[in-house]
């Protein structure tokens, strides 16, 4: 039977036993991992997936179940679990789900990539990683040493009962490297091009343009001397955060605040919510007029991009703060239809046997108009602090500290001496209306995060994170005694 007659079926079966709406995915994925560590080959993996999940609307109540063998039988039985599901949980529903206008989306997508992963040989692969391990082992002084790599396709086919039918392949490339330094009672570390990984929606070219057997050394030389190096100095300072910092600031402190699901409460038990609030949207001061924010499931390679979610709605652009205030939200079919919004298209599940929910896409601060040097040399006293390496911070997104791998002081618009154990805190909104300048489009770079954390059963997430380097006043840093 056609792949395509398993989704007609469903669709077909969910009408008769009285959904009043049922959408249906087929998702195939194949993923490749490599780790080396300390020289060794520590990982070397090839996972692949197929199964379909049901989801139904009954008496105005969700349901949903999914399955991994892929015949006739199995697909009616997933489906009646789904529509069983669905009438158990109105029994006990506050007030039926609206999902606002249907959605009848057609076409195919495929990410647009110049290499497919899949056809280099795992020899080369493991021979860059191999490479870059033994360039870390150079270094006098290093203690331990890792490299990884992943590749993945996801292919997925979506239909509704309201017509739509959408087919889209999405391709993810990434890796990155780390060297560990011990001391005195202490560790330090540096990793390359950011914490864990770097990973974008893209090609073997992703990963080849880092070079990171070209930067194995120097990361390590830095580790070493931070082993060395003074202690970040507590006290309110100028900051100065690097773009892959700011990438998880972005994250941490504004894409989980959008997320709409969050502010209405439904992720509450194990999430957690939002300060932002129904209230203050276009209501709210959330930074500086320097402060613009961008939700996108556009731009490449960033990890949030594709043709449709997991709803169907087409992938867009959403401003989020516009010159500091606060104007959008990253939504789904019902929590926008409860607002009486459209949804921006930010549902997404991370496998077949997961339910969709609100996921970041490109949460991106857009680029300002100064360059590194120039901010720099306008900064009489401060810190630049790049890369992370601890985080934290509440369930309504509001209070947070942030530890890097490295700062470099700033005295009169020059970059002074390197130091170690840098931390810095803020409340979100006071932190972001402190921003007095951002780098610009040289210096922007969309940062993958492929970890993100949400949902009961978990998933994880894949967003990505436009940023370039900006400026913060009188921000506390340092641990305080």
């Amino acid at each position: 039977m056609p792949m395509d007659d398993f989704l007609s079926r469903a669709l077909d079966l969910a009408a008769v036993k009285g959904a009043s709406y049922c959408d249906v995915r087929l998702v195939e994925t194949n993923q490749e991992r490599f780790v080396v560590r300390n020289g060794v080959v520590d990982t070397l993996s090839n996972d692949e997936s197929i199964g379909i999940g049901v989801r139904v609307l009954v008496d105005g109540s969700w349901g949903f179940a999914s399955t991994n063998i892929i015949t006739a039988a199995e697909v009616d039985r997933a489906t009646d679990l789904a529509v069983e599901i669905a009438k158990a949980s109105a029994k006990n529903a506050v007030k039926p789900v609206s999902l606002g206008a249907p959605v009848t989306s057609k076409g195919t997508y495929i990410t647009p990539i110049h290499v497919d992963p899949f056809t280099i040989s795992s020899e080369e692969k493991l021979g860059l990683l191999l490479a870059a391990d033994e360039r870390l082992g150079s270094v006098k002084g290093i203690s331990a040493r890792s490299g990884n790599l992943v590749f993945s396709s996801e292919k997925k086919t979506f239909a509704n009962s309201e017509g739509a039918h959408v087919e889209q392949t999405i391709y993810e490339a990434g890796g990155g490297i780390m060297a560990t330094a011990r001391g005195q009672g202490e560790v330090q570390r540096r990793s390359y091009p950011q914490s864990m990984r770097q990973q974008g929606c893209a090609g073997w070219e992703f990963v080849s343009g880092m070079d990171l057997p070209g930067n194995a050394e120097r990361i390590a030389t830095e580790a070493v001397e931070l082993l060395s190096a003074d202690q970040c100095p507590p006290g309110a300072t100028t900051l100065i955060i690097g773009a892959s910092q700011l990438g998880l600031q972005i994250h941490e402190s504004c894409g989980h605040a959008i997320e709409l699901d969050r502010v209405l409460g439904s992720e509450a038990a194990y999430a957690g919510t939002s300060f932002l609030t129904t209230d203050k949207l276009n209501n709210f001061q959330y930074g500086s007029e320097h402060v613009n924010i961008t939700a996108d499931s556009i731009r490449l390679p960033g990890l949030g991009s594709y043709g449709w979610d997991d709803e169907g709605i087409p992938a867009q652009s959403t401003p989020v703060v516009e010159n500091g205030q606060f104007v959008g939200y990253l939504t789904s079919r019902e929590t926008a239809s409860g607002l009486g919004l459209n949804s921006n298209g930010s549902m997404r599940a991370a496998s077949w046997n997961r339910i969709p929910l609100i996921r970041m896409t490109n949460v991106s601060i857009e680029p300002g108009s100064w360059t590194l040097e120039d901010l720099i040399a306008d900064t009489d006293d401060g810190i630049l602090m790049e890369m992370n390496r601890s985080w934290s911070i509440d369930d309504r997104r509001f209070n947070f500290q942030f530890g890097t791998e490295t700062g470099y002081e700033i005295k009169n618009g020059k970059l002074g001496r390197l130091l170690k154990n840098c931390t810095y805190t803020g409340i979100t909104p006071d932190f972001w209306n402190s921003c007095d300048a951002v780098c610009n489009e040289e210096h922007w770079t969309m940062w993958g995060i492929p970890n993100c954390g949400k949902g009961q059963p978990g998933q994880l997430g894949h967003t990505g994170h436009g940023a370039a380097p900006a400026r913060f006043r009188n921000i506390q840093i340092g641990v305080m005694k």
